[in-house]
């Protein structure tokens, strides 16, 4: 099964090595799809010369909001399946081969992520949101689709400033697909480096669940607030849901701030 791997990436000449070095390494056969959006720095000169000895390796430019591209991405990919991640990210050596094996039975895997950084921000967890027995917030970097399944379901709604995964996995799962978790295809993702991004973050993961909401009702019950209760409550976890509910709250105001190339 040819798998090809979508990368999203808008200035990430910082990070763009390691994970090209991680992913050229994986098994074959696999081409990767490079969708740079616009980059302002040398990240597309660094794929350039990436391409230069690996010939499975492409480079689109296209801006737009994360969705957008990938769709892009998609559209100028050969694979049986699609498997998608974000520039800051790095796989383990085993990656590939364990989605190519999980999607011989499951129409989508998703990986295990390790968040890197500062300890706090790599300790905290995913909100989980269930629907239809299945987790539907696993993220889109570190996530692989059957291409059909995610061709006849519409591709990402690229109106969603973030949260465009949760609405994807969500709209599969409602056309019947199954989603498998691998914790074995294991993804290295680097935290937010500073304070504020921590909580920009936080403050438009808050805006996509407001997307979430007005585009498929609403989704509280589907939560598991119990089960988020019985983790340990810190500091960070309490401040980074106030940073969310604000732009839950603020989403009419906020949507006109944001532009799509800046949806990263």
């Amino acid at each position: 099964m040819l798998i090809s791997i979508i990368v999203t990436a808008r200035n990430e000449e910082r990070n763009m090595v390691h994970l090209l070095d991680s992913l050229v390494n994986q098994e074959p056969p696999i081409e990767i799809v490079i969708i740079d959006a616009k980059s302002t720095d040398s990240t597309a000169e660094i794929v350039k010369e990436y391409m230069s000895r690996y010939d499975f390796i492409k480079l689109v430019v296209r801006g737009g909001t994360r969705g957008l591209s990938r769709n892009f991405g998609v559209e100028r990919c050969s694979g049986e399946a699609v498997a998608f991640i974000d520039a800051d990210c790095i796989v383990n050596p085993f990656w590939i081969s364990r989605v190519r094996a999980s999607l011989k039975d499951w129409d989508i895997v998703a990986g295990k992520t390790i968040n890197i950084g500062y300890q706090p921000f790599e300790d905290l967890e995913r909100v989980e949101l269930m629907y239809k027995g299945f987790d539907i917030t696993f993220p889109s970097n570190n996530l692989a689709y059957k291409k059909s399944l995610f061709d006849r379901i519409g591709g990402f709604d690229d109106r969603f400033i973030t949260a465009e995964d949760i609405d994807l996995n969500l709209r599969a799962v409602e056309a019947g697909a199954t989603i498998h978790y691998e914790k074995e295809a294991i993804m290295y993702h680097r935290a937010r480096p500073t304070f504020y991004k921590f909580y920009e973050q936080a403050f438009w993961n808050g805006v996509g669940r407001k997307q979430l909401t007005l585009k498929h009702g609403r989704l509280w019950r589907n939560y598991r607030p119990f089960e988020m209760f019985r983790r340990e409550i810190s500091f960070w976890s309490l401040t980074r849901l106030v940073f969310a509910l604000l732009g839950y709250a603020g989403y009419k105001f906020f949507r006109r701030k944001k532009e799509p190339e800046q949806a990263w």
